[in-house]
């Protein structure tokens, strides 16, 4: 059946329902490049303002689903099981969290993405490590998912085909925070590779898309329900994101943070030592939620104790030596950035809040993530963070450090870092890191 493109813009643009087989016709022929760029712009533009259905939504998981293959995992009898973040800055769990898992025994299909907008990518962080490989083909992921229990690659051009040219699409469109592209681009990717069980964790705050609590546990029940729909296990974690997790943010340096935790090393300064803990903790409780899913344990509880055993004995360091090596990293490598600076504060105080987002948008500017979807990322890039919220401040002392090949672009980033930066006289009530989980 054909449609007429603009037609299926405009009704949706004025606010009307789309069929599935509007939506389904408009997303294969965007795929089969018979639909350009401007034009799914358009819808996606219309989508962001109008928002989708339940009825919608559902049809354009299935669809981006069914726009490519879905990765035949039955040759692996475990419970297989992964985790999706919907993003933040400094978010770094998944090279954490995969190691874990797998030193458990339960295999972890990783089909992870690049940056997005202001947020990170797990895929640029790992191809910060040189020679680290992420496009390997579907029968070597699913060999060494088989014979290692772990692989992190980014989407064929087989799977989820439509997904991948809309999610670059949405990154230079300004359409990230829409609620039906969210679930459809993480649900659609997340059946197709193959999984049995999936924990989300769905980011709240100033670094969010979900600038709430509320509208975030709105997103996570909306993924839930697709992904329930399809009989996958699922739990979701609300998570604040009203602030940088942990220390750093930027490729080459988060992979030094989670290498520090595999090995279980902490800085002596003990602001620093903190936020490399609360990086650790969240990814222990992460997977622990995924070792419960996977029936390895019989309580959350064993599968924490179980979670941190794999960390403190290094056998998750181990299993992430092993991953480097499969995908031809050589960690040793990992490069330093050749140039800082230093950041101080010009009043005395407490850290009253961080606006996050434009924490993100001073890495981008750095270019530790992209600001158009063929901008090339400079691995070495990134933030330090001495403060955190609440956190007491004198005039002199250092909140930030500026990292990066090219000392010519950190201007512009202090002065964004400058303005995210809010100091009073009273100190603000600390948020837990943790606010909800749904089951």
């Amino acid at each position: 059946m054909n449609f007429l493109p603009m037609e299926i813009i405009k009704k949706k643009r004025n606010g009307f329902a789309l069929t599935e087989q509007e939506i389904d016709f408009f997303i294969q022929s965007y795929t089969q490049s018979q639909i350009p760029d401007y034009q799914m712009s358009a819808l996606l533009m219309a989508i962001y303002f109008q928002g989708m259905n339940a009825e919608e939504t559902l049809s354009l998981t299935k669809s981006m689903l069914n726009s490519g293959v879905t990765v035949d995992l039955s040759m692996i009898k475990e419970f297989k099981v992964d985790k999706h973040s919907t993003g933040g800055v400094g978010d770094k769990t998944s090279l954490i969290l995969g190691p874990i898992v797998a030193a458990a025994g339960l295999p972890v299909p990783m089909i992870s993405g690049r940056g997005l907008g202001h947020t990170g990518g797990t895929l640029d962080k790992l191809e910060s490590i040189p020679g680290f490989n992420t496009q390997l083909s579907l029968e070597d992921f699913k060999k060494n998912l088989q014979e290692k229990k772990i692989c992190f690659i980014g989407q064929t051009k087989d799977i989820c085909p439509a997904d991948k040219k809309i999610y670059a699409l949405r990154d230079v469109t300004a359409t990230v925070e829409s609620l039906p592209l969210i679930c459809a681009s993480i649900i659609s990717k997340k059946i197709a590779e193959g999984i049995d069980g999936l924990v989300l964790d769905v980011k709240f705050g100033s670094g969010a898309f979900m600038k709430n609590p509320a509208d975030a546990e709105n997103l996570a029940k909306k993924l839930m329900g697709i992904a329930q729909g399809y009989g996958k296990k699922v739990v979701a974690l609300l998570t604040n994101m009203n602030q940088p997790l942990g220390r750093f943010a930027g490729n080459s340096l988060e992979v030094e943070e989670c290498v520090d935790i595999l090995k279980n090393r902490l800085p002596q300064d003990p602001t620093a030592a903190r936020m490399t803990l609360e990086t650790r903790e969240l990814s222990l409780a992460l997977s622990a939620h995924m070792i419960y899913l996977g029936g390895k344990t019989t309580s959350l509880e064993a599968a924490h104790t179980l979670a941190e055993n794999l960390l403190n004995s290094g056998q998750a360091y181990e299993k992430f030596i092993e991953l480097c090596k499969l995908h031809g990293g050589q960690l040793e490598k990992l490069p330093s950035p050749k140039n800082k600076l230093e950041i101080f504060s010009s009043e005395t105080g407490y850290i009253s809040s961080l606006d996050t987002e434009a924490i993100g948008v001073a890495g981008l500017l750095l270019k530790a993530g992209r600001a158009q979807a063929a901008d090339l990322i400079e691995p070495t890039a990134g933030l330090e963070f001495h403060k955190k919220v609440g956190d007491p401040v004198k005039i002199g002392e250092k909140i930030f450090t500026i990292y990066g090949e090219d000392p010519s672009l950190f201007a512009a980033a202090q002065n964004k870092l400058l303005s995210s930066l809010s100091i009073s006289l009273q100190k603000s009530a600390t948020e837990p890191l943790i606010k909800k989980i749904l089951y």
